[in-house]
């Protein structure tokens, strides 16, 4: 008798571990995207992992653009760019109007990393867009920027590590326009105690949700007119930077 319900417990306890293995792989097959090891998708809300998953495209350019491609993303790849052995880039694309994106970018000549166009789209639909019908009753039609590639190092200093824009891997988000003809500035608007403040600060939380560095005017003067938006590859597990 000792014997059999020490079988019949043992029993139960494989049982129970079947059904909670079942149960996770249920959950990891519905959440790929907190799942570190799960492939990345474009077309998967954004969870735990998604950011750091964008950051490693950094190392693999195949892979970034087929992802732009499967996710409907229209681009134009650019041609490779070196400028000595700190600046330069071989995965630029410049994205287009249409397709699955429609939110365009002023000036329509942005060049950027292909890691930093996926973001970008990420950004733009799981969080500019929601932010702005939410908070402003209008669609983002189209995002300011200031640039991607820059030859220089951080901050424009003559010595010290060299900037993500030297690779075009940032890039400058100055504002956003409205369907309803509204422009909205980050240098004008960050401090706003009202629905367009809100959504400033919204995005920006967003970013951070996504790229491996989000700078905006609370982290200094500099960034008093834009977001800096980088995915600076520090290494699988590399630290990540938003303020």
């Amino acid at each position: 008798m000792r014997a059999l319900r020490r079988w019949t417990a043992a029993l139960v306890m494989i049982a129970g571990l079947a059904m909670l293995a079942l149960l996770l792989w249920g959950w990891i097959r519905r959440n790929p995207q907190d799942v570190p090891w799960a492939p990345l998708d474009l077309g998967q809300p954004v969870g735990l992992f998604t950011g750091r998953k964008l950051t490693a495209l950094t190392q693999d350019k195949a892979q970034c653009l087929a992802l732009l491609d499967r996710a409907g993303i229209r681009y134009t790849a650019l041609p490779p760019r070196s400028a000595g052995d700190q600046c330069g880039y071989d995965d630029a694309v410049r994205l287009a109007d249409g397709g699955v994106r429609s939110i365009g970018y002023r000036p329509a000549t942005l060049g950027i990393s292909c890691p930093v166009a996926a973001s970008l789209a990420l950004w733009e639909w799981n969080a500019v867009q929601p932010a702005a019908r939410e908070l402003l009753g209008a669609e983002v039609v189209a995002i300011d920027h200031l640039g991607s590639y820059n030859c220089r190092r951080i901050n424009g200093r003559s010595g010290g590590d060299w900037s993500e824009h030297a690779r075009a891997n940032a890039v400058d988000i100055a504002g956003f326009r409205l369907s309803d003809g509204r422009q909205i500035r980050v240098v004008r608007d960050w401090r706003d105690k009202g629905a367009v403040g809100q959504f400033l600060h919204r995005v920006r939380d967003g970013a951070c949700d996504l790229f491996a560095t989000t700078l905006s005017p609370d982290y200094n003067a500099a960034h008093a007119d834009h977001f800096h938006l980088d995915q600076a590859y520090r290494g699988a597990m590399g630290w990540r930077a938003c303020r």
